[in-house]
């Protein structure tokens, strides 16, 4: 067997007699909601089959829509089905030794997705993946992330993205991380009103790392950057019984934060690690303003508080504080709920005390790299204690650092109180990490954001009520219209300042059918969220929920399978794609074998 690996992070490798002719990435961006089309073709100009991996990093947020492939004119489909389902119809597959199985991966941002497929000799072959996903705003502005890795040069490689945005744009911009000066020229963007352009498109010898090289300069992260103008605080868009609603409000004071960074000193922390966080700490205490208040805990097997109470960021303060972190060693086992419940009692008591600004926000940062193995150990048990103790007033975030540890335990505790996990990876840029993941959340606007719609007019709307409003993000609200007479929305926005209570309405704005898809993406999300914590029957009518949501609106998720199969209605040819659970590093992966085969 001659055997031939196309890799697609955006990409293919050559072999001899396969010829890759084009690579294509279609982005169809309309009001954050983003519909992508990767295409490839190659062709087999040997006189044996050869196989081709197509391989493809697709952001974690996402959720593959279709998958097909066009062999010789023959179209392989492929459909959404309940998992279980398509499992059995996987399984008869390998059982006959036609298919393979699902392997791992990991990535920071993205999940794989594969699918091999023998090509027999002077055949062609055309690949098609299409995903979906809601534009997250972080420091002002959108992200749409590309990984980009051919591993080879491409006769016709093309990134084009094309963005409607009906509130204007007010800034585009497009960089990768292996654009040399030769290659910035190519980036085309230009925006102009309520549309946005970019493309790439190099040449092969504009693809070379140098004159008469066979080897590529794209390898890396393509990213386009945009924003939108907000002359509201809000925008309301509604069509065909479906709206949403972006809520972005301007010029709004910070408001002080309390924060209580709770630190893992365990001896798994030892070394670089802690180097890592301790100057992570450092530069963060630099980004700290005078009317924050801030304490610092840590945890190995006792827990040792700075401060009996948190205190002002007073430059005095700071400098004091940086002397402590500088101090930091490891020492003992895991004491994470001793060090969680210490923070968690020193933001009630200065409350109470009225040590704290009337208005202000409150949080919990906790870095662990571990699992609970000191004091109260039982998840569970942790779970339950924490939730009462913090009744809905703190946010926690989690940040897990490294890969041995309980990631969906993390995820669940932040969960449960109002907050987010996220893994910090151990690499040399780990500092960075935990310093990015505190710039978003260092400046609260809002705090108790409540939306409310017209009585007896909406229905199944997703989250309206956030205990946080952090600058440079975006809150977004989706429901269906269930008064057909309703021509427009009033909506109004009630939260907590640094000044007074804000009230503001939003207006109706009319626009095109991908409403319902971006109401049912941003659904199954948080419901997806919501049935990582519960339990019983709760959980089990949140799985009823997300799978029939998922199968009517042809999504890939965690409770749905994708199958391929051939045309004529067989199971002789099959093939199955899952989505990755959060906090598991399975990527998406299909082997697919055809006639005229190995």
């Amino acid at each position: 067997m001659f055997d031939l690996y196309i890799s697609f992070s955006l990409s293919l490798q050559i072999t001899d007699g396969i010829d890759i002719y084009s690579l294509k990435i279609e982005c169809f961006v309309t009001s954050r909601f983003s519909h992508n089309v990767i295409t490839s073709r190659a062709v087999n100009r040997a006189n044996v089959s050869k196989e081709a991996l197509f391989d493809v990093e697709l952001p974690k947020t996402a959720f593959i829509t279709n998958f097909t492939m066009t062999i010789d004119g023959v179209t392989y489909p492929g459909t959404i089905k309940e998992k279980e389902a398509a499992q059995k119809q996987y399984q008869q597959a390998v059982s006959r030794g036609q298919t393979a199985g699902l392997v791992k991966a990991s990535g920071r941002k993205t999940e794989k997705f594969s699918v091999s497929v023998n090509i027999a000799a002077a055949s062609k072959v055309t690949f098609q993946l299409q995903y979906e996903e809601l534009l997250k705003r972080t420091f002002g502005k959108y992200e749409l992330f590309l990984k980009v890795n051919p591993k080879q040069l491409v006769n016709k490689f093309e990134i084009e993205a094309n963005i409607f945005e009906p509130q204007g744009i007010s800034f585009l911009d497009a960089e990768g991380s292996f654009i040399t000066n030769d290659l910035l020229p190519i980036i085309h963007k230009s925006f102009s009103g309520k549309k946005g352009h970019v493309s790439f498109k190099p040449t092969m010898d504009q693809q070379r790392t140098c004159v008469d090289c066979q080897t590529t300069l794209l390898s890396g992260d393509f990213v386009i950057k945009y924003d939108v103008n907000r002359e509201t605080p809000g925008n309301l868009q509604m069509v065909n019984g479906y709206f949403v609603h972006f809520f972005a409000p301007q010029n709004v004071s910070h408001l002080p934060k309390n924060v209580v960074f709770i630190i893992d000193i365990s001896g798994s922390m030892s070394g670089r690690k802690l180097d890592q966080t301790k100057e992570a700490l450092l530069k963060i205490l630099e980004d700290v303003k005078e009317e924050d208040h801030f304490n610092i805990v840590l945890f190995g097997s006792d827990v040792e508080k700075w401060k009996d109470t948190l205190i002002q960021a007073t430059p005095e303060n700071l400098d004091e504080a940086r002397r402590y972190v500088q101090s930091i060693d490891t020492r003992g086992a895991t004491n994470l709920f001793g060090g969680l419940i210490t923070g968690i009692e020193m933001l009630k008591e200065a409350q109470e005390a009225g040590t704290l600004p009337e208005r202000s926000a409150s949080l919990i940062m906790i870095l662990s790299d571990g699992r609970p193995n000191v004091g109260v150990s039982s998840i569970q048990e942790i779970l339950l204690r924490t939730k009462n103790a913090t009744q809905g007033k703190f946010p926690i975030y989690n940040l897990g650092f490294g890969y041995d540890l309980d990631y969906g335990f993390l995820e669940k505790l932040a969960t449960e109180n109002n907050g987010v996990a996220r893994r910090i990876y151990e690499d040399s840029d780990s500092a960075l990490q935990l310093q990015d993941f505190y710039n978003e959340v260092a400046n609260p606007l809002l705090t108790e954001v409540e939306f409310k719609y017209p009585e007896n007019a909406i229905s199944d709307l997703t989250q309206n009520n956030f205990k946080h409003y952090y600058a440079g993000s975006e809150i977004v609200v989706a429901g269906r219209i269930i008064d057909n007479d309703l021509n427009s929305i009033t909506a109004e926005v009630k939260a907590h300042g640094v000044s007074a209570l804000l009230a503001t309405e939003e207006q109706k704005y009319i626009f095109g059918d991908f409403i319902e898809r971006l109401w049912a993406y941003l659904t199954i999300q948080q419901l997806l969220e919501k049935r990582n914590v519960a339990t019983g029957d709760e959980k089990t009518n949140l799985t009823a929920e997300i799978l029939d949501m998922s199968l009517k609106y042809k999504f890939v998720t965690p409770l749905t399978s994708m199958v391929v199969t051939k045309p004529e209605d067989t199971v002789n040819e099959t093939a199955i794609a899952d989505k990755p659970l959060e906090g598991r590093d399975i990527l998406y992966r299909i082997y697919f074998i055809l006639p005229g085969g190995l």
